[in-house]
């Protein structure tokens, strides 16, 4: 890893109408529009979309760095994550994210030890660190059958 701080790069593109092209050194672009819950199109991937897509994969990418280095074996984990947009105090802004969390791992696995696992992987993802919104985590922990 390297030493902080570390930048990143996005590019967004668009016409007066149409859809948003994004775009970032050395990665594959994609294309954003609204959602249709403002206007939008609703077939193509959104800020409120990515937001919580980025939720999720931090939540995975998180869970894999610290299972890794407590030598922690697992199979598969899934995670769904679901954000809750409103408008306080006239701010719209996403308020609260779920996250369910769904850990296969072998047989003979310690679930309490995967539990722990999951919980500190949503206290540490950096993603859900950096926005104002409250999370929950709601956990499972499955193990493999012989």
């Amino acid at each position: 890893m390297q030493n902080y701080p570390h930048n990143y790069a996005v590019t967004a593109v668009a016409n007066r109408d149409g859809n948003v092209d994004l775009t970032s050194e050395g990665l594959t672009g994609i294309r954003s529009a609204p959602p249709a819950e403002f206007g939008g199109p609703g077939d193509l991937w959104s800020p409120e979309t990515l937001l919580i897509a980025a939720v999720a994969d931090c939540f995975i990418l998180t869970f894999r760095a610290i299972a890794g280095a407590s030598k922690f074996d697992w199979i598969s984990l899934q995670c769904e994550a679901e954000g809750t947009l409103d408008r306080i105090d006239n701010v719209t802004r996403f308020t609260e994210i779920k996250l369910l969390a769904i850990l296969d791992v072998p047989q003979a696995t310690d679930e309490q030890k995967a539990m722990r696992l999951l919980e500190k992987s949503e206290h540490a993802c950096l993603i859900t660190n950096s926005l104002k919104s409250s999370s929950h985590l709601d956990a499972t922990v499955r193990i493999a059958k012989g």
